[in-house]
């Protein structure tokens, strides 16, 4: 589970490595050469400028009569808006409008040394366009496909030559975000990936390499983002806004999943989740939600519709996260322990002027009135008697952070959660408080992200370095998954896990041989 994704500078570089990026800058296609777009939709126009852009002739396809031409009148306006942004200079603009052109003939086609392809996620749409364009391409062309759900392996199935066929997974919207997936079908051959890859990373790109598996890597190992939060809100422990702003102002993601789906679409977000599971044979680890399902049919689907988990009619006031009322703040506390990830608290809680007393113990703290105070670790406030229990939540960074989670059972005292919010609140924080749910949100959507990340390595879908930039740069995730967890430690994932599969054993939370071996790796290491 261990990932370098820090930036490595030059005296770091072995002789390899610089030989490897050597022949990618050799094995990339030329800006002389022409790429052709099928498809001239949104991402098909977004891939077509940021080829344009690189300096290549670019050829574009629509099988709609008049879309090719509308897509060129489309770019040629928005080169206009990056030379009057002064992104782009008047001169190279009208160079790249004398290098773009339209054509509903796509024997125009045969002269590309690469061709895109961006239309209907529809598998046999996409293996008889792709027949159709080996009969006119030469032997040589790199034929690519920007499906985002589909194996790319069943696409170039029934090719003549599918050893010239690749994945090139852009994200939305093409010419901003920079991740590009390269994936490698059953049949692609090596020197194919490679020249896709060093061709992409020479347009400005960060290209990461995959395996053609479901979902690849962002669509795979992002489920946890939405299904956990899902079922948070499917136990009633938290109200959709409140679970927003956990994710967001405690575990430092841009945005939180009931917001971004209504932002993708609802219906979009579970055609994927559902695509997914069903290519992992019904996985548990990938099983849908049934409240999302029921938002779907009933025609909610976000900002398209205007309403989703939100409503964005005109007008419309956004709910608020529950955030508690202010609260006095304890005088003294008892820090038992080493607290782990959320041992920056001391010293935040000192710098408040609270007075914080150490002592032997497990990690946790104890608050004035005898209530104790604990990082979520898989568990409920309800198992613990007589002790009170008031859990806190995974945080990205503690000192950062500006809202903090609170959970607690029926039996806790109103007094021991008073203690517990005015604690927080000495530290100029808001604090949410939620039902006692096992692993709270953050943490247990961090545990989730960790072990399909670090399945998706041992699987040898990617690179442990690919999977967190990958992470990082397609969803903007505050860090890489496996970064994340080894931050954390091995055995406090693999812990965390372990405590939810006990309280749901269906599989989903198990560990994954990743997780559970790497806990015992760091386990033998701190036995030496």
């Amino acid at each position: 589970m261990s990932a370098d994704v820090t930036a490595r500078g030059s005296d770091d570089v072995t002789t390899s490595e610089t030989a490897a990026e050597g022949q990618d800058r050799t094995a990339a296609i030329g800006p002389d050469r022409t790429v052709a777009v099928v498809g001239t939709g949104t991402m098909g126009q977004g891939i077509a400028q940021v080829a344009l852009v690189a300096g290549h002739p670019v050829r574009l396809y629509d099988s709609a009569p008049g879309r090719a031409a509308e897509a060129v009148a489309a770019l040629t306006a928005r080169l206009d808006r990056l030379v009057e942004k002064g992104r782009l200079d008047a001169a190279a603009r009208e160079a790249a409008v004398g290098r773009l052109h339209a054509t509903e003939d796509p024997a125009e086609l045969a002269d590309a040394s690469l061709v895109i392809e961006a239309i209907v996620e529809d598998l046999s749409v996409k293996q008889r366009l792709f027949a159709d364009l080996e009969k006119i391409v030469g032997d040589d062309t790199v034929l690519a496909t920007n499906t985002s759900s589909l194996s790319v392996t069943a696409i170039a199935g029934g090719l003549r030559l599918p050893g010239r066929f690749v994945g090139l997974h852009f994200f939305n919207p093409a010419p901003l975000l920079p991740l590009v997936e390269v994936v490698s079908g059953f049949a692609t051959d090596q020197d194919v990936a490679t020249r896709a890859y060093a061709t992409v990373k020479g347009w400005g790109k960060t290209p990461v390499r995959c395996a053609d598996t479901p979902g690849f890597i962002v669509n795979r190992v992002a489920r946890p983002f939405y299904a956990e939060a899902f079922r948070v809100y499917e136990e009633g422990a938290a109200d959709p806004a409140t679970i927003d702003a956990a994710l967001r102002e405690c575990g430092g993601f841009r945005m939180g999943p009931f917001e971004l789906t209504d932002l993708i679409g609802q219906d979009v977000n579970e055609a994927v989740t559902r695509s997914v599971w069903d290519s992992f044979f019904q996985d548990p680890k990938f099983t849908p939600s049934l409240a999302q399902r029921r938002l779907v049919e009933s025609g909610r689907l976000g900002r398209k519709s205007g309403h989703g988990w939100f409503s964005y009619a005109e007008g419309a006031e956004r709910p608020e996260p529950h955030t508690a009322a202010p609260a006095e703040a304890p005088k003294r506390i008892v820090v038992e322990g080493d607290l782990g990830p959320a041992e920056p608290l001391v010293a935040l809680f000192e710098e408040a002027g609270i007075t914080v007393r150490r002592k032997k113990g497990d990690g946790r703290i104890v608050l004035p009135g005898g209530g104790l105070l604990m990082l979520a670790d898989g568990e409920s406030s309800f198992e613990f008697f007589p002790e009170e229990i008031v859990y806190f939540d995974l945080a990205l960074d503690y000192a950062r952070a500006s809202r903090m989670v609170l959970s607690t059972g029926r039996r806790t005292a109103p007094e021991t959660l008073t203690e517990a919010v005015g604690l927080f609140q000495a530290l100029g924080k808001q604090v949410s408080v939620i039902g006692d749910v096992p692993g709270m949100i953050v943490a247990r959507t961090v545990a989730m992200l960790a072990d399909l990340a670090g399945d998706a390595v041992d699987r040898g879908v990617a690179t442990a370095e690919d999977v967190d930039t990958a992470m990082r740069l397609g969803v903007n995730y505050p860090a890489g998954p496996l970064e994340w967890a080894e931050k954390l430690g091995p055995r406090r994932v693999c812990d965390l896990l372990r405590a939810l599969h006990e309280r749901y054993p269906t599989g989903r939370y198990g560990p994954s041989q990743a997780v559970a071996r790497r806990c015992a790796e760091a386990d033998e290491e701190d036995s030496r």
